[in-house]
């Protein structure tokens, strides 16, 4: 909305003649005239076409002293006393018709200045006019036509004040990024001798650093930054979070030179809680500057990547702005004015509630440390579906694997395809089901992790043991599309709305023979991400499907609805045989983790032709908290995701 100030005339005393120029013409009386389009108005309307396009050739102007003035010359001073705002001209309308009074005339017109992030600025101004010799009206020339206080060789100049940045918020309402205690390291270099002998100090120090506190520190132009500095300026190598710093106090504190200044800044519990989910906020960067130059300018503070990127104008705020005209010194300088003509205070961002549980968020960042394979691992709130955590192993800057990858799921996928068989009467955790070592399907051989065979078991056993070919035999009874409907009976392929991307998987569907009992154990062309697959798991223990969610404020416009109850007999012994993986079978390390029982179900799923070349998984539940573990070329499950999960549920206790 437009915010408009009231605009007061004043009679400069550099503008004598036109005031004694009107005084005579109103003590010859004044008329009131009619548009036309030899009347003033027209000379008004070419006047602000020309003051937005530029180009005033067609119009006559004259000082207050009635001398001619080039149209050029009222150009160049127009966009002068504009000042910062002259890169974008106001939107001018005329405000009625001119009032005429003997050979003078007065016309009111509305000025609008859009100011960076959109605000408005609007007043209005008057135009003066006068009649020529020629009965054409002739604009008088003025630098108040532009804004009232501006005189001769003034210039508006724009302030900006930054708004306060909100926060984002954990599932209990408490800011995660909040002021945490830095330690700056810096040197002096007029105390340092042996600047070699520093630097690979401070290198070894740095890289003993646990590397989740701290990145690479690059201490290469260190040298060099010292030698160019003033000797006694504080040279800054690196900010440490203030455990980081105590890691290696006693390596540094007495080196030559070193000065340790604290400080607190905004920061998250720890330099990799939810990373990639969140984002990070920085420095305005030449890309944004360029990208957008209304909205930011250098200095300013911008969110990238995660929430905070994609929540930036919220979060941000609106940067307050004001106006004031700066006058011309002496020494050729300009001193603002202390009386503002415009002012719109800033307005600090709101915040984002999130569904994160700092407790879990840290136990799967923890359960990933060291993990050198790009990995995830999300967690889920079975009762009320809020994601707990979204941790992701090293890859690119701002990769939410946890939400995005799009990966076969492997035998973990087996939990679908068991609840299909299940919910179709195909078969029961008791009957009978061969495990042979390979099954041959249309020529396809399917055969068993390390070539292992069970022979006739139970069907719980071949589920426990995460037999293929059992699981490739009983393909045809899914039927085309049973597997699909599976599948979305727990939550994938779904349109969620969680506030931010996530891929919900893609089933296989009505595919050849070999492409169904391939994705009957999560291969073929059947994807996933680890938080659809969390949510599936999670729609097991509980019965029902039910969107995962995130955002908390704002809420999602359209969040997924509830799928119906899942059959009561099909969950029941599905959760029996999810159990037995974890009591005797592939995930049994978990068998003694603390607290609730675990339920489960590894995956280790081919993404190429190579059998070797294999992601490993793991998803289930413990308690109220469902997850999934996914290790990208991680290879045995057992020896990788297993191990993560065990690490995960130990951290929560």
């Amino acid at each position: 909305m437009p915010v408009s100030y009231p605009v007061r005339r004043h009679l400069s005393p550099r503008r004598p003649i036109l005031a004694a120029l009107a005084a005579a013409a109103l003590a010859a009386g004044a008329l009131v005239g009619c548009s036309s389009e030899d009347g003033p108005e027209a000379s008004v309307d070419a006047f602000l076409k020309g003051w937005r396009s530029g180009d005033l050739q067609s119009v006559g102007f004259v000082d207050p002293m009635g001398a001619k003035i080039p149209a050029t010359e009222v150009t160049k001073e127009i966009k002068s006393l504009s000042g910062d705002l002259a890169d974008t001209p106001p939107e001018l309308t005329r405000a009625g018709d001119a009032k005429i009074t003997a050979d003078l005339a007065t016309a009111r017109v509305q000025v609008t200045w859009t100011l960076p992030g959109r605000t408005r600025w609007s007043y209005e101004s008057p135009v003066r006019l006068k009649r020529g010799g020629d009965d054409r009206w002739q604009v008088i020339w003025e630098p108040a036509v532009v804004q009232e206080k501006l005189e001769k060789g003034d210039r508006l100049a724009l302030r900006r004040d930054s708004a306060t940045r909100a926060g984002i918020l954990d599932g209990a309402g408490a800011p995660i990024v909040a002021p945490r205690p830095v330690v700056r390291v810096g040197v002096e270099p007029r105390k340092v001798t042996d600047v070699q002998a520093l630097v690979k100090e401070l290198d070894a120090a740095f890289k003993a650093i646990r590397p989740a506190l701290v990145p690479p520190v690059d201490l290469s132009d260190l040298p060099k930054r010292m030698a160019e500095a003033d000797p006694g300026a504080f040279v800054e190598v690196v900010t440490l979070r203030d455990e980081a710093y105590r890691q290696i106090k006693s390596r540094i504190y007495d080196l030559p030179g070193t000065s340790f200044p604290t400080d607190k800044l905004d920061l998250a519990p720890t330099r990799e809680f939810a990373r990639a989910l969140l984002g990070s906020v920085d420095p305005a960067q030449a890309d944004d500057l360029q990208a957008h130059p209304d909205k930011y300018v250098r200095g300013d503070l911008v969110g990238h990547g995660g929430l905070q990127g994609r929540y930036d104008d919220r979060l941000r705020g609106t940067p307050g702005l004001t106006v004031v005209p700066e006058h011309p010194a002496p020494d050729g300088s300009t001193a603002p004015d202390p009386l503002e003509v415009f002012r719109a205070e800033p307005k600090p961002g709101q915040p984002l509630k999130t569904t994160l549980d700092v407790a879990t968020q840290n136990a799967a960042d923890a359960a990933l440390r060291g993990e050198r394979r790009r990995s995830a691992l999300v967690a889920v709130r079975i009762s009320d579906g809020a994601v707990l955590a979204a941790a992701n192993g090293p890859g690119p800057a701002g990769e939410n694997l946890a939400f995005g990858a799009q990966v076969p799921p492997g035998s973990t996928f087996k939990m679908v395809s068991a609840l299909g068989l299940l919910d179709r009467g195909a078969v029961t955790p008791q009957a009978t089901v061969a495990c042979p070592k390979t099954f041959v399907v249309d020529g396809r051989s399917f055969k068993n992790s390390d070539n292992f065979a069970l022979g006739s078991v139970p069907f719980a056993t071949d589920f426990a043991k995460s037999c293929n070919t059992a699981f490739a035999s009983l393909a045809p009874k899914l039927g085309p599309d049973g597997l699909a409907q599976a599948g979305r009976s727990l939550g994938l392929e779904s349109e969620w709305d969680l506030g931010v991307d996530v891929f919900t998987g893609k089933v296989s569907a009505n595919g050849s023979a070999t492409e169904q009992a391939a994705a009957a154990i999560g291969q073929g062309t059947t994807v996933v991400s680890p938080l659809a697959m969390a949510g599936a798991a999670a729609a097991v223990s509980r019965g029902r499907w039910e969107q995962p969610k995130l955002l908390l404020d704002p809420a999602p416009a359209k969040p997924a609805p509830a799928g119906p109850a899942l059959k009561a007999e099909s969950v029941a012994a599905l959760k029996t045989m999810m159990r037995a993986v974890v009591t005797g079978g592939t995930a049994s390390a978990l068998k003694d983790v603390p607290g609730e029982p675990v339920y489960g179900k590894t995956g280790t799923a081919e993404y190429d032709n190579n059998p070797a070349h294999t992601h490993a998984w793991f998803v289930g539940w413990q308690g109220d908290v469902a997850f999934a573990v996914f290790v990208e070329q991680g290879g045995s499950s057992t020896a990788s995701a297993v191990p993560i999960s065990e690490r995960f549920l130990r951290a929560l206790r």
